[in-house]
């Protein structure tokens, strides 16, 4: 489980900002959440597994927040208060929406190569996520917006889903959770039971960033770059070396999967490696973990790269344990990629 953040404080009672947004002032109530947006964008995100829902979640949240502040009586912080009305504008989401899912939630994994394997456009896919705090963010920050853990959350109600991430990330009490959602101390002890044990079996191995720091910065390079390399001179014996024995590899919205260095290395070799064109690559970050923006050249083409997939990297010691593939331009403009490469 990813630990806890302190507790927070109460706004100082003589900020002249609290006093002239209860009176109206959008500007002074601008200036008190812009600090926030970015961590209250984050949090959307982990409840609904979409940097597209989160949007939308944050715009109706903070408008819900500003429509209702003069209700805001300080007894506890803003970011508190905030925290409590953006939840509760991404419970109407999932109450709206339902959950979104990896390939790895529709099916058993494919024992080989399936093709053709078309899109699923039936399904609410879970997207990616910008790297969420700057270089002096806190570790359990970024594993809270780690892939597994998000993918996990989706499995849970929303009541759970909410409580899970108020006291376990936010560092809330039982009680302010309680408070927060409306219910009582012991339905909030008795979610976050239920929802401990769904996480632990959905994502018994949360917890990257502590294996990313003990790999180190260096040896993190060799492998994001050894990877990008692999897949450019389709050097199958290099890939192997980096990928752990129970590899698995998706590529949403393509549902099927692969697990196992056979069947993915089964898939690598037919596809990416060979079946496609040439490829260039950036590396980026995504969900707190290392990424790949990956573009494709077709075969016979003499134009730029095109952007095809950013394949996000689970590791495991100093091994890739998963890589997720999302197809989409929309990926690229969300982490800041250019479309194109020369």
């Amino acid at each position: 489980m990813v630990g806890r953040e302190r507790s927070f404080s109460a706004p100082a009672p003589e900020d002249p900002d609290v006093d002239l947004a209860r009176g109206g002032d959008d500007a002074a109530f601008t200036r008190l959440v812009r600090p926030l947006r970015r961590e209250l964008h984050a949090h959307c995100y982990r409840v609904l597994g979409s940097a597209h829902d989160a949007d939308d979640a944050l715009q109706d949240a903070l408008l819900r927040a500003w429509r209702g502040f003069s209700r805001f009586e300080g007894r506890s912080s803003l970011r508190t208060w905030l925290y409590t009305v953006a939840t509760h504008a991404c419970l109407d989401v999932v109450a709206s929406r339902g959950r979104r899912a990896l390939p790895v939630d529709l099916g058993p994994a494919a024992e080989r190569l399936v093709l053709p394997d078309e899109p699923r456009t039936d399904v609410a896919w879970l997207g990616p996520y910008p790297d969420p705090v700057g270089p002096d963010g806190a570790v359990t920050r970024r594993e809270a917006v780690e892939l597994a853990f998000v993918a996990a959350l989706q499995h849970l109600p929303g009541n759970q889903r909410a409580a899970l991430l108020l006291f376990h990330v936010l560092g809330f009490s039982a009680a302010e959770v309680a408070e927060a959602l409306g219910t009582t101390t012991t339905s909030v002890n008795s979610a976050l039971a239920r929802a401990r044990r769904v996480v632990a079996e959905k994502a018994p191995s949360v917890g990257e960033q502590r294996s990313l720091h003990r790999v180190g910065d260096v040896r993190l390079r060799e492998v994001v770059t050894g990877f990008c390399t692999a897949l450019e001179r389709g050097d199958a014996d290099a890939m192997v070396a980096l990928l752990t024995e129970d590899v698995t590899w998706s590529m949403p919205p393509l549902p099927h999967w692969y697990r196992g260095v056979d069947a993915v290395m089964d898939f690598v070799v037919r596809v990416p490696m060979t079946g496609c064109g040439s490829w260039r690559h950036l590396r980026t970050n995504a969900n707190g973990q290392p990424a790949v923006g990956c573009y494709l050249r077709r075969p016979g083409s003499s134009g730029p790269y095109e952007a095809w997939t950013v394949n996000v990297l689970g590791l495991r010691g100093d091994r890739v344990a998963e890589v997720v593939s999302f197809i989409g331009l929309e990926h690229f403009a969300l982490l800041g990629l250019p479309v194109s490469l020369p």
